[in-house]
C-alpha cells in the first residue's frame, strides 16, 4: 500500500449546515457538489469530502459518530493570516476552541471546531515548508524562552 491520503471525508449531522460553513462562511469553492456529497480540492493531490454521517455509517458498515478524536491542520505563512482564519471560521459559525497564541513548537497556532465538531488547527510553522512537487519538509524550531 502506498504511503499516501487522497481523500479525507466528514460525517456531517447536516449537509446543507457544512455546506454553508465551508462553502459560505470560510469561502471554499466545491469541486463537486453533488445532492448528497460534497467535495473541495485541499491539495495537492487532496480532496476533503462532506458526507451525511448516517450515510457514512451505512457505507462502512458501522455506525458512525460525529467530532473524531483527530484534527486536521492548515498551515499559513504567518500569525496574522492565522488570526485572520480563526476570526473567519467564528463568524462562519464555528466554535474557537483555543484562540490563536504563541504556540509550544515555536510557530502561532489556534483551533476551532466546525458545525459537527470536527477540529482544524489553523497555525503558522517556521519549519514546515511545501515544494513545488507536493513534498513535506518539517524543521525543529526552538520555542521561545520561558515556553514549552
Amino acid at each position: 500500500m502506498n504511503q499516501q491520503v487522497n481523500l479525507v471525508t466528514l460525517g456531517v449531522e447536516d449537509l446543507e449546515v457544512s455546506r454553508r460553513f465551508y462553502s459560505h462562511g470560510l469561502g471554499w469553492t466545491p469541486l463537486l457538489d453533488m445532492k448528497g456529497i460534497v467535495f473541495y480540492q485541499i491539495g495537492s493531490g487532496l480532496a476533503l469530502a462532506l458526507f451525511p454521517l448516517a450515510d457514512l455509517g451505512t457505507d462502512t458498515g458501522h455506525p458512525a459518530t460525529a467530532g473524531t478524536p483527530f484534527t486536521l491542520a492548515q498551515n499559513l505563512d504567518s500569525p496574522a493570516e492565522v488570526d485572520k482564519a480563526v476570526q473567519r471560521a467564528r463568524a462562519a459559525g464555528a466554535t474557537v476552541l483555543k484562540e490563536p497564541q504563541r504556540a509550544a513548537f515555536g510557530g502561532y497556532h489556534g483551533y476551532f471546531a466546525d458545525p459537527d465538531g470536527h477540529r482544524w488547527e489553523v497555525c503558522h510553522n517556521p519549519g514546515w515548508s511545501v515544494a513545488d512537487d507536493g513534498t513535506v519538509t518539517l524543521a525543529a524550531v526552538d520555542a521561545p524562552d520561558g515556553e514549552e
